[in-house]
């Protein structure tokens, strides 16, 4: 089974946006952000990943990606999560 792997860090990297300013833009927090971009996350909210996608101009696309060969057995399986 493959695995989604996160590539929030090399989005930041590109916009030369630091972890503070982004949480401060999305709202959402240092701690949690810093999850999300180590990968360390189970779920992602919809809404967080607008706000991540707004801030930094960029598509999910540019911050999800799928590995059909990875196994998510060492690390946790992320999901998408709506906000309802």
């Amino acid at each position: 089974m493959g695995k989604i792997i996160l590539r929030l860090d090399r989005v930041m990297a590109d916009r030369k946006i630091s972890l503070n300013d982004l949480s401060a833009q999305v709202g959402v927090s240092n701690v949690n952000l810093s999850k999300i971009k180590t990968g360390k996350i189970s779920a992602i909210r919809f809404s967080t990943l607008e706000a991540i996608c707004e801030t930094l101009n960029c598509q999910p696309g540019d911050i999800l990606e799928y590995d059909p060969i990875a196994s998510s057995d060492t690390e946790p399986e992320t999901a998408l999560m709506d906000k309802t």
